[in-house]
C-alpha cells in the first residue's frame, strides 16, 4: 500500500507526455472558408436616406425575393511560410440584377511571408487588375476571448484596417503560419475566424485538411493589369468617387 502514492505519482507523469503528443502543428494543408454576407445590411446602408422611389423599391423587392445571408466558400492552400486564397465557384454569386458589395468572391491572393510580398488578381466591373505589393502591416491587440472554429481552439485579436474598418480575428497557434483569408495574416497562428462587424460579412473556416500541399497549388496568379497599391488606387477611385455609397463599399471590398 505505502507504494500506491508513488506509483499514481509516475502514471501521473507518464500521463502529461503522453496527452502533448496528441497535439498536433499543422505546417501545410488545405482550409475550407465560408464567407457569410448579410445581404439585406449592407443593401439598406447603401440607400441610406435617399429620397430616390427607385432605390427603395429595389431594396424593397430584394428583402422580398432574396436570402438576408448570401454563403461563399473558398479554400486557403498553406506550406511553410506560402498561401494561396481562392474562391470556389458559386452558381449564386452574380445571379442578381443587384451587384451586391461582398456578394461576389473574385479575388485570388498568394502571399510569401518570407519575403513578405503579394499578389493578388482582383476584379472591379469588367477589369481584372493583378496587385504586386508589400503585406499589409497589421496592428493587432490580443484578447482573452477564446473560440473552438473546425476544431482548432482560436484566440481573439482585434484591429482595425484602411484607417476606419473594425476587424475581429481568430487564430489557432496549432497552425504556425502567419496567414489567413484575402490578404489578412499577421498573427501568431493562422486565422481561422474573421468578421468585419460595420461591413456585415465574415469568414469562418469550416474544415482543416493535414496533408502535403504541391507546388502548382501555390502558384500566384498571373492574369490582369499590374498594379501596386497606390496605382490600383489611382485607377478606380474616381469612378467609385462618382458612384456614391457603392463606390466606397466597393472599394473595400477591393482592398480586403
Amino acid at each position: 500500500m505505502k507504494h500506491i502514492p508513488a506509483l499514481i505519482i509516475y502514471l501521473l507523469l507518464a500521463i502529461g507526455p503522453i496527452q502533448a503528443q496528441n497535439v498536433r502543428f499543422t505546417n501545410q494543408g488545405v482550409i475550407e472558408f465560408e464567407r457569410s454576407v448579410n445581404t439585406h445590411a449592407i443593401l439598406k446602408k447603401m440607400v441610406g436616406n435617399q429620397s430616390n422611389s427607385y432605390l427603395s423599391d429595389a431594396y424593397e423587392n430584394y428583402k422580398r425575393t432574396q436570402p438576408q445571408f448570401k454563403k461563399l466558400n473558398s479554400t486557403l492552400y498553406f506550406a511553410g511560410n506560402q498561401t494561396l486564397f481562392s474562391p470556389i465557384a458559386n452558381e449564386t454569386a452574380g445571379s442578381n440584377f443587384i451587384q451586391i458589395p461582398f456578394g461576389t468572391q473574385d479575388n485570388i491572393t498568394y502571399t510569401d511571408l518570407t519575403t513578405g510580398l503579394f499578389t493578388s488578381q482582383k476584379k472591379f466591373f469588367e477589369e481584372t487588375f493583378l496587385l504586386k505589393d508589400t503585406v499589409r502591416k497589421i496592428n493587432w491587440k490580443l484578447t482573452g476571448e477564446m473560440r473552438n472554429i473546425a476544431g482548432y481552439e482560436c484566440r481573439r485579436a482585434n484591429a482595425i484596417v484602411a484607417d476606419s474598418i473594425y476587424i475581429v480575428a481568430f487564430y489557432t497557434d496549432k497552425i504556425p503560419v502567419s496567414g489567413g483569408p484575402e490578404s489578412f495574416n499577421g498573427l501568431p497562428g493562422m486565422i481561422l475566424g474573421l468578421a468585419m462587424p460595420h461591413e456585415h460579412v465574415t469568414w469562418f473556416a469550416t474544415k482543416v485538411t493535414d496533408r502535403p500541399v504541391t507546388g502548382n497549388e501555390l502558384k500566384p496568379p498571373v492574369k490582369g493589369k499590374p498594379k501596386d497599391r497606390k496605382g490600383l488606387q489611382e485607377a478606380v477611385s474616381t469612378f467609385a468617387a462618382k458612384s456614391g455609397n457603392w463606390g466606397k463599399y466597393a472599394l473595400k471590398t477591393l482592398f480586403l
